[in-house]
């Protein structure tokens, strides 16, 4: 084996950017580990850890690139390089041709540019400051970052609420503002629904339901994963609100998260009673309450959410809307033995993966996952999984120097295709996200891993059913359809919805 290690003194690239051509790179001939990252210090010791680490490496600091190949022989390594140096060009290139490029925000103030919003995504040493100097030239500021602590981010939040603006974050994959998508989000009509949201894909799979409903989007702010913590005291998601019932554009306000620990609950639903629009509140797992005011409804479901938004939009009373589905699961569940009663599912959104988990524990004697929090669930090995298991595969154990799923979805392909030799299995679950930030075609990657478990369970004399739900609009650049027709051409059941995937895998391994 040649390796070849390249620092790059002060050639800052982002981390989407470097970790989505790393896997591209290592999935070359004659190719065997290819790691092209920004020098940090948590990425320094995963180069030595893979064997592709010096002492020039060692002494590189966060703003230096590193290009390190290790291949069979010199021209795969030659290749590998190529491919490199032609993709970081081509980068290089489209910032050439925007009008302007800047090092720093003070550069692009004093050139006069007129912004109020920044989005941060650097490394979580610095992103703080970073937020905090957006903040004090007044802009609004979407952290991308995580790694950033507990107090630092109270500190940008307070100091945000002070100067009427928004800190979305940290650890805030998904917004779209003024019906601009950004980071992790999908291609959607424009309307009059606002959402604040503390959870990714959840977010997202909002979003999508609302456009497949005939619904628009005015605003979905994202307040990251710990503002409804006691720590942060969900300033954000209560200044979300306060934004929203501010614009006249905005109709009906939605919000999206897991449950708010219950001092921060409190807070916003007395928040809420002062508000007059119609609000649609979807905490997954949270306590009903009754008596509620006439304006606010609650919805169990993602999808619930989505409906009774769209449904107070157009003026019309809700209704659930349900295919009957049940002779094509019957005709699909006879393929199973008797013995193929798990269910293992592999997801790309943490959200996504807690809301299969209601649906499932309902249906199904005993459960477990690496996103429950309630006694007897918690997955304690990632690595031997038994009877019914759900994975957040985005979960730092298991992105820690990696790219995230939704970027590279190959990283689940070895956990599809174990799960096939598993004679208990039954059912494998999957969720597919497209749009901006996505991978430019996860289904065929996805299609990959089922084509190859499908051949392990037939070879043991097995069937395996895959429950599959793509997670985007007819207009995200990756095309839906196409997108469904992939995962159906390898025998994949297809769900509208991420709650119909998880009631299909349900009633597949149930009497």
């Amino acid at each position: 084996m040649l390796k070849k290690i390249v620092v790059r003194k002060n050639a800052y690239f982002d981390s989407v950017t470097l970790m989505s051509l790393g896997s591209k790179v290592k999935k070359l001939e004659g190719v065997s580990q290819a790691v092209v990252v920004m020098a940090t210090e948590m990425n320094r010791e995963i180069l030595m850890n893979v064997g592709l680490g010096n002492e020039e490496t060692e002494n590189a600091g966060p703003n230096d690139l590193v290009l390190a190949v290790e291949a069979e022989g010199e021209e795969a390594l030659l290749a590998a390089f190529g491919e490199i140096e032609e993709k970081l060009a081509g980068n290089q290139d489209k910032k050439k041709n925007r009008d302007s490029v800047y090092k720093t925000q003070e550069e692009a103030l004093k050139d006069g540019v007129k912004a109020n919003l920044a989005v941060i995504s650097v490394p979580g040493r610095f992103a703080a400051r970073e937020a905090k100097k957006a903040l004090k030239n007044n802009m609004h500021v979407m952290l991308f970052s995580d790694n950033v602590t507990v107090d630092q981010e109270r500190e940008l939040k307070e100091l945000a609420r002070e100067r009427g603006l928004l800190v979305m974050g940290p650890d805030c994959g998904t917004a779209v503002v003024n019906g601009a998508g950004l980071c992790f989000a999908n291609e959607m009509r424009k309307g009059s629904i606002g959402i604040v949201g503390a959870s990714g894909t959840g977010l997202q799979e909002v979003l999508v339901q609302i456009d497949r409903l005939g619904g628009g989007i005015v605003q979905a702010l994202g307040t990251g994963g710990r503002d409804l913590k006691e720590s942060i005291g969900g300033i954000m998601m209560m200044e979300g609100i306060k934004a929203l019932e501010a614009e006249d554009q905005v109709k009906v306000l939605v919000l999206v998260s897991k449950p708010p620990e219950p001092i921060v609950e409190e807070k916003i639903w007395n928040l809420l009673k002062q508000v007059k629009k119609p609000v649609v509140v979807c905490f997954l797992e949270g306590k009903k309450r009754d008596n509620l005011p006439e304006n606010i409804c609650m919805a169990s479901t993602l999808l619930e959410a989505a409906q009774r938004a769209v449904f107070l939009e157009k003026g019309v009373e809700f209704q659930k809307e349900t295919r009957d589905r049940r002779e094509e699961i019957q005709k699909e569940k006879a393929d199973l033995k008797p013995e193929q009663r798990a269910v293992r599912g592999f997801f790309c959104g943490g959200t996504l993966c807690a809301e299969a988990l209601i649906v499932l524990r309902e249906r199904l004697k005993e459960i477990k996952s690496n996103v429950s929090h309630h006694e007897g669930e918690i997955l304690e090995n990632a690595r031997d999984l038994k009877g019914n298991v759900l994975l957040d595969l985005g979960e730092d154990e298991f992105t820690n120097g990696r790219p995230h799923p939704m970027i590279e979805p190959s990283l689940r392909t070895e956990w599809i295709v174990n799960a096939a030799q598993d004679s208990s299995v039954g059912v494998v679950l999957l969720d597919v996200e497209i749009g901006y930030g996505s991978h430019e075609n996860p289904a065929l990657i996805a299609a990959e891993g089922i084509r190859m478990a499908n051949e392990a369970a037939k070879a043991a004399g097995r069937s395996l059913k895959v429950v599959a739900y793509v997670c985007g609009t007819d207009k995200d650049r990756q095309n839906l359809e196409e997108q469904r027709a992939i995962l159906a051409g390898e025998g994949a059941i297809l769900a509208d919805s991420n709650v119909e995937a998880a009631q299909i895998a349900a009633e597949l391994l149930t009497d």
